[in-house]
């Protein structure tokens, strides 16, 4: 699986997002994932509703996925682009 694959997923289930996804050996992973539904939810509830998007890819063809869950303004405030 590549990355570019994980950050489409990402982006399709999560509505108004935008996910940038990294990877040395296409089975760990990290992601920046920046939507306005995450807003008044806990890190906890942002990871899940990741996971969600990549459903039984987890565990699977994705062995580890870390993820930085940002809304637009966390996202504006921490200086990304």
């Amino acid at each position: 699986m590549h990355s570019e694959e994980i950050a489409r997923l990402i982006e399709s289930g999560l509505p108004e997002s935008h996910a940038l996804v990294r990877s040395e050996d296409n089975t760990h992973f990290e992601a920046v994932v920046v939507s306005s539904g995450f807003e008044g939810k806990r890190s906890l509830a942002r990871h899940q509703m990741v996971y969600a998007t990549l459903g039984e890819l987890m565990g699977g063809e994705i062995h580890a996925l870390s993820i930085k869950a940002f809304t637009p303004e966390e996202w504006e405030q921490a200086g990304g682009n």
